[in-house]
C-alpha cells in the first residue's frame, strides 16, 4: 500500500501593517513566498483568501506533503521572514489530517 498522503490546514490572520502596505509591497512578498515554495518541492501548497468567510482568520494555506520533516522545515524557512518577526501575519491553528488513514492502520494490522 502506498503511504498515505498527509494534510495541514493552517490558519492565517494578516495584521492591519499588512494591509497599510501598498499592492506593489504585498505582491513583492507572493513573489518571496513563491520563491520559498520553489525551495520545497516535496509540500504542495494552495492558498485560499477567507477575509469575508472565515471567523478568526483571514487565509488557509492547505499544505499537502508525505514527510513531515519537509512540511517543518517549509514552516521553519516562512518564519524566518519579516512576515512573522515584524509581525505581517500571524498561525492562528493548524489542522493536520492522515488521507485514509484508516486503511493504512489495517494494512498494517494484517
Amino acid at each position: 500500500m502506498k503511504a498515505p498522503k498527509k494534510i495541514a490546514i493552517v490558519l492565517l490572520e494578516f495584521e492591519a501593517r499588512w494591509l497599510a502596505l501598498s499592492r506593489e509591497e504585498r505582491g513583492g512578498w507572493a513573489a518571496r513566498i513563491a520563491a520559498i515554495l520553489v525551495r520545497h518541492p516535496g509540500v504542495g501548497v494552495r492558498w485560499f483568501d477567507a477575509d469575508a468567510l472565515g471567523r478568526g482568520y483571514t487565509d488557509m494555506v492547505l499544505c499537502e506533503f508525505d514527510d513531515l520533516m519537509a512540511y517543518h522545515f517549509l514552516w521553519e524557512e516562512l518564519r524566518d521572514t519579516e512576515l512573522f518577526s515584524t509581525p505581517y501575519l500571524r498561525i492562528k491553528d493548524v489542522q493536520l489530517g492522515i488521507e485514509r488513514g484508516y486503511e493504512a492502520y489495517e494494512a498494517a494490522q494484517r
